[in-house]
């Protein structure tokens, strides 16, 4: 693969960058402000973001996984309050099942936020959980109707109230129970192959949020280095905060590398190989996203353990993100099976 972006892409990073910057929350207070989580919103769909993996009218996304994934990355960086990847996750879903109903739904997942629902009756025999759902127009989430080897998209409706740590992006629960209703117009069904792929793009997505959060926490952590003095001298200058920042900025920088061929490997390889590497950049994007934003709530000592330090907005956020398709215990377990043929452990 070419790691170099394209004049398209590097423009598109530029302005996901920049809107994010401008719109997204800059302290705590501002996740609070209704009006600019509204402009915020406006601005990610009208500038067409929303529709990335829609339909280019042959059965193919109209944006690869690689600008996806510069823009999942651009948000994480500002953790931006706006829902991204879970409306790009079900319009992509809504693609290979060749629905029409792309804009106004959202894909139910199992408790543990790892795989997709799937309900084998007429209504859902266990708790949902919808997670980065646009809270102004989403009423709807998708399911999955097994249909021999093969699934069926459903709908069940979508009215619980949101909750969850994350004070960027809603986990909305649907209680078992509730009825399902058919999707309009499926054409297809949904093979192992498709949900395999959409499993990539699912992981592909979570890991160029961490590495934007990453990314985002470094530039605040390092700004407030700068500033913050002791002993009459900045923090920043001491060899030891030097060192902490040293170490996340290459667990920042190796993330951004696996989470680029995790994007790229989307469209380019195979189901199979397409979600091994997907696997592979969510262990360690994972991983180093914990020790990057411990790092930088270490770094601003007494203060970052505060509600008004934005440093715990990031943490919590990559909490969600790890666990969203399964943190790194879960994907290091799944390529042991896949890899190495040990279905429950090497011992």
């Amino acid at each position: 693969m070419d790691t170099r972006d394209t004049p398209e892409q590097a423009e598109l990073r530029r302005a996901a960058r920049q809107l994010a910057r401008e719109l997204g929350p800059a302290t705590v207070t501002d996740l609070d402000d209704p009006g600019r989580a509204k402009r915020l919103a406006g601005a990610v769909r009208d500038a067409g973001w929303l529709e990335l993996r829609h339909d280019a009218g042959d059965g193919q996304p109209l944006a690869s996984g690689v600008e996806a994934g510069i823009v999942a990355d651009a948000l994480g960086g500002a953790v931006a309050d706006v829902a991204f990847a879970g409306p790009v996750l079900a319009a992509d879903l809504a693609r290979r099942a060749g629905s029409s109903n792309t804009e106004s739904a959202a894909v139910g997942f199992s408790p543990s936020l790892i795989e997709p629902a799937v309900v084998p009756g007429p209504v859902l025999s266990a708790a949902t959980y919808v997670v980065d759902a646009a809270t102004d127009h989403v009423d709807t989430a998708y399911v999955l109707v097994p249909a021999g080897a093969d699934y069926r998209l459903a709908l069940v409706r979508l009215d619980s109230a949101a909750e969850g740590a994350d004070l960027t992006r809603a986990i909305r629960p649907i209680a078992s129970g509730a009825p399902l209703a058919g999707a309009p117009d499926q054409r297809r069904v949904l093979t192992r192959d498709d949900l395999t792929q959409w499993t990539a793009l699912g992981l592909a997505l979570t890991s160029a949020d961490l590495v934007g959060l990453m990314r985002g926490v470094l530039d605040l952590t390092a700004g407030y280095a700068s500033e913050r003095r002791q002993f009459g001298v900045p923090i920043g200058s001491f060899q030891a905060i030097q060192h902490l920042l040293a170490e996340a900025w290459c667990l920042m920088e190796g993330s951004f590398s696996v989470a680029l061929h995790a994007s790229w490997a989307v469209d380019n390889l195979g189901p199979d190989d397409a979600c091994s590497a997907g696997r592979v950049a969510k262990a360690y994007c994972a991983r180093a996203a914990r020790t990057v934003c411990e790092t930088a709530v270490q770094v601003h000592g007494g203060i970052g353990n505060t509600w008004e330090c934005l440093a715990h907005v990031y943490l919590r956020r990559a909490l969600l993100s790890s666990q969203w398709f399964g943190g790194d215990g879960a994907q290091l377990l799944q390529l042991q099976r896949t890899r190495l043929g040990a279905s429950d452990g090497l011992s």
